[in-house]
């Protein structure tokens, strides 16, 4: 065996980080297999927050001292139990908020203005002398925020500049130049506009449920940036094909990649395969974070950027 560190790098679309990290760490996919001698020597994963942690493959791994996340968010790693087992987790935090904010709005733009239909109506002829697409202004728009965090506070900056209204709405106040609903519900009773930008965990799974969908109402968008599991995908599909909700614009699903069956006939949706947060530059300062906690954690110096 090498005297290098081992990584061992779980989640297969993680393989373009490879080649910036394999010229000072031997580096091992999971999906190919590592070798079982390799076992006992790898000393940091390299994951995706999103996905769930493998705790059985932690536990055969004795020389295993860091778990870092690639990503901002690290819902699918619990943290606690790492912790238990004196076990550190760094992530990529302050990066892509911005980014993901931008996103946001697009989403929203072209739901409401219709940009993806309106392309694909041109392309297929329909654009004719006598017909004319028609779209809501987003002027006086109500747009509720859930969760206010970086993510959440960049989506209402962005929206008060295009000249639509903010709430929102956390399980817990903080200071804010935008009013707090009382609930959720509430929220979503008000808002033409529903944002979920919150942090995923098991405690939430499923808060944009059924009712709160219902209070979004026909006339409603839906945008999700955060993560699927905090909506309830089936509920969802089911009250934008009987009309009950308006219109979703979609960059993370419950399951991913999601299924294209899945929303086959699902109408007025914009999707995108969960790219909110990966441009260029974002990406480029995850690696920065990703190799400065790999090298500190191996040369015994404190984190850069630790899960608190």
């Amino acid at each position: 065996m090498t005297d290098r560190p081992a990584l061992l790098i779980m989640q297969r679309h993680l393989a373009p980080l490879t080649a910036f990290l394999e010229s000072e760490w031997t580096v091992y996919r999971f999906w190919e297999g590592p070798p079982v001698e390799a076992q006992a020597e790898i000393r940091a994963l390299v994951v995706a927050g999103e996905f769930p942690l493998d705790k059985h493959l932690i536990e055969t791994l004795p020389k295993l001292q860091l778990i870092a996340c690639f990503t901002s968010g690290h819902d699918g790693i619990d943290v606690d139990w790492c912790r238990a087992r004196g076990l550190p987790v760094t992530h990529a935090p302050g990066v892509n908020h911005e980014d993901v904010a931008d996103h946001a709005l697009g989403l929203i733009i072209a739901a409401r203005r219709q940009i993806g239909a309106g392309d694909r109506a041109l392309r297929a002829g329909g654009w004719t002398a006598e017909s004319k697409l028609i779209t809501p202004s987003l002027k006086d728009q109500r747009v509720g925020v859930v969760g206010l965090g970086a993510i959440g506070a960049a989506v209402a900056r962005r929206a008060e500049a295009m000249r639509m209204t903010v709430r929102w709405w956390g399980p817990r106040e903080k200071d804010s130049p935008w009013p707090r609903a009382g609930s959720l519900l509430e929220l979503a009773r008000d808002s033409d506009i529903l944002v979920v930008a919150c942090k995923a965990d098991e405690s939430n799974r499923g808060l944009v449920s059924r009712e709160v969908i219902e209070a979004l109402g026909p006339q409603g968008l839906l945008v999700n940036v955060a993560r699927g599991q905090l909506v309830d995908e089936d509920a969802l599909i089911a009250a934008l094909k009987d009309g009950r909700l308006g219109q979703a614009a979609l960059d993370v699903f419950e399951a991913e990649p999601t299924e294209a069956a899945r929303w086959a006939g699902v109408p007025n949706t914009v999707l995108t395969p969960h790219t909110g947060g990966a441009t260029t530059e974002a990406v480029q300062g995850m690696l920065m974070l990703l190799i400065q906690n790999l090298k500190a954690a191996f040369a015994g110096e404190p984190l850069k950027t630790p899960v608190t």
